[in-house]
């Protein structure tokens, strides 16, 4: 059939030449030919020749010892040279005003932004919420520097001010789960950051991103400080996790249930720090009243508690 016929066939031949064990020179030709119409033999055809010859042979340069005296062994993340002068908040304005009026697709902008998220990081609190007050200003098509730059700022002071942001409704919907997603990514979050957080939880109003991103955090500065769940910040968010399952997880309606899912999940999502509500999601996994996906969920959340709180014993066999 026609479908067997080779439309495409190539050829490739290469000659080198070796000397001394050196590459000297090598030629190539490469032939490709498309058959458009097998049957009648028509069709097109290139041929290629390369070359490539050695010119000269560069001595070996000495190792000079000096130029190693200011290297240094390091990953290979990004790093920002340190700011030994003291930001003000008055030059931080000045830099957001610099980003409003260059382009928005250079490199001037790229290191612009940079500085911003660096200089952040030396503000204090009172310092921010001033930046705040003079900067909040919008640049062409509704751009916020100041917006877009706190969630990568990662310090206490930008956590603080963006909860304030968000409790005070200053920032639109998808700035909001924007600021909160980001809070998965911070490295080293402290007490304060989770403190400061955790009021947020008590909103009727507090979205998925709202529980999975606190908890996160948690489950972050869990991961670092071995005796967490003694944290006052820490315990607060959990005794709202567990105000909210009520015992033994039990829900009124479709509404409910779906808000006792993502309770759940939270709690998973918090890892060590929910070692406590351990027998409160061993009620809500073996209660066969509950919906099953209440069940599954209430199992799920054991995923990050450790092993030390014996989890065989405390959740019974559900079935």
């Amino acid at each position: 059939s026609q479908s067997e016929q080779q439309i495409l066939s190539s050829q490739l031949e290469c000659v080198q030449s070796i000397k001394d064990g050196v590459l000297e020179e090598a030629k190539c030709t490469e032939s490709d030919r498309v058959a458009l119409l097998p049957h009648q033999g028509s069709g097109a055809e290139t041929q290629t020749q390369s070359s490539l010859k050695l010119l000269q042979v560069q001595t070996e340069t000495l190792y000079n010892k000096g130029d190693s005296e200011d290297l240094y062994v390091t990953n290979i993340l990004y790093e920002r040279e340190v700011t030994k002068r003291e930001v003000t908040g008055g030059e931080v304005t000045e830099l957001v005003w610099k980003l409003c009026l260059a382009h928005s697709a250079s490199y001037e902008t790229a290191d612009l932004f940079m500085t911003l998220v660096f200089e952040l990081r030396h503000l204090s609190l009172e310092a921010l919420r001033a930046l705040w007050q003079r900067s909040s200003f919008k640049c062409r098509d509704n751009w916020q520097p100041l917006i877009d730059a706190l969630p990568s700022c990662a310090t206490e002071a930008c956590v603080i001010l963006m909860k304030d942001l968000i409790a005070s409704g200053e920032v639109e919907e998808d700035k909001v789960e924007y600021f909160f997603w980001s809070f998965t990514f911070i490295s080293n979050p402290t007490s304060g950051m989770i403190e400061s957080l955790a009021p947020l939880l008590k909103s009727p109003r507090a979205s998925q991103s709202c529980f999975l991103g606190v908890t996160a955090l948690i489950h972050r500065f869990c991961s670092a400080h071995s005796s967490c769940d003694g944290v006052p910040a820490v315990q607060s968010v959990m005794r709202t996790l567990e105000k909210f399952l009520g015992g033994n997880c039990t829900v009124q309606d479709s509404e409910h249930l779906s808000k006792m899912q993502l309770v759940l999940k939270a709690i998973g999502n918090a890892g060590l720090a929910a070692a406590s509500l351990a027998p409160a999601l061993s009620s809500c996994a073996s209660l066969k009243s509950h919906p099953m996906e209440i069940r599954l969920a209430a199992v799920q959340a054991f995923r990050r508690i450790p092993c030390s709180v014996r989890v065989g014993d405390l959740l019974p066999e559900v079935t």
